[in-house]
């Protein structure tokens, strides 16, 4: 697990919180080390494994004021079958403490403030050597920072769109902008997703990033075809197109005649997905989701072993 900035940033503006992390684990436990829980006065995001453990964790983070361990054996002082132990860190958070987290590992004190020689001599060998240091140093939470998320535009809230937007919305990573032409048009937007409306949604091309990632599924093949031009002049990432391999082949003489190269043209993807598992919404939205979680994961290991051969 990566300490998210950007998801603390919006957990943050929902006002302040503590971040509890499940920092060691000893034996049987309900959750990994990494998993995480953040809790507010009247609300809660995330488990670290429900049961006893959950609901006094809860309790303790609402009346917690600074940072802090706690370990526990969950057989004994929860009465909890597991039998292993864990310790939980508890992080007060809010906005000016998350614009603090910077670089590529985050390390702060949950309790004794002096900096353990282990601690330096872990981050040394993480920035000489590439060498992941362990989550939880003496009383010291070391957690590396995640890259900057991905993201990526859903064009259209139709039924597709509406599956993409909801089965993507949970992953961790992605920056999830939907754009279509009316308020109406939406049903409830997912949490962390980005809501774009325009007469005309084609205009609002210019403000995607040029690396950003596209699946382009609105209610209308002009406007997709307005979309991929724009786009193939405006640059990105990547870009999916729903369709069939007939649609397909029409855009792309119409592209060639906008002055489009076959080369660019070649980097839309159509149809998006795996069509072996069928058109239903749900069924495209889990293959577009496996592939880009694939891509994703794939790029992030070479940009990690990019930079490991950079320190070595």
């Amino acid at each position: 697990m990566s300490l998210d900035p950007q998801k603390l940033a919006q957990a943050a503006s929902k006002g302040p919180f503590v971040r509890v992390l499940v920092a060691e684990v000893r034996g049987s436990t309900p959750r990994e080390a990494g998993a995480e829980m953040l809790v507010w006065p009247d609300r809660t995001e995330g488990t670290i494994g429900g049961g006893q453990l959950e609901f006094e964790a809860i309790a303790r983070a609402r009346s917690c004021t600074a940072p802090r361990l706690e370990r526990i054996a969950l057989g004994p002082a929860m009465g909890q079958c597991c039998g292993g132990a864990v310790t939980l860190a508890y992080e007060p958070l809010n906005s000016r403490k998350v614009t603090e987290i910077s670089g590529d590992y985050h390390a702060r004190p949950m309790g004794n403030p002096t900096a353990p020689l282990a601690l330096r001599r872990a981050l040394a060998r993480a920035r000489d050597r590439g060498e992941a240091p362990p989550l939880l140093i003496g009383d010291w939470l070391v957690e590396p920072v995640a890259l900057p998320a991905l993201p990526l535009w859903i064009w259209g809230a139709g039924h597709v769109g509406r599956a993409i937007a909801a089965t993507l919305s949970p992953l961790p990573g992605l920056a999830l902008f939907w754009a279509d032409t009316a308020t109406d048009r939406f049903p409830d937007i997912p949490a962390g997703v980005t809501p774009l409306i325009a007469e005309n949604p084609a205009d609002l091309v210019t403000l995607a990033p040029p690396d950003a990632h596209h699946l382009i599924l609105t209610y209308s093949h002009a406007l997709d075809l307005e979309l991929c031009h724009r786009l193939l002049g405006h640059g990105f990432g990547a870009c999916g197109l729903i369709g069939s391999a007939s649609k397909w082949g029409r855009f792309r003489n119409r592209l060639r005649d906008l002055g489009h190269a076959d080369a660019q043209i070649s980097r839309i993807a159509c149809p998006i997905g795996d069509p072996t598992l069928g058109k239903h919404p749900q069924a495209i939205a889990i293959s577009v989701a496996a592939a880009l979680l694939t891509e994703t994961s794939a790029t992030r290991a070479e940009k990690a072993h990019n930079q490991e051969g950079r320190a070595g």
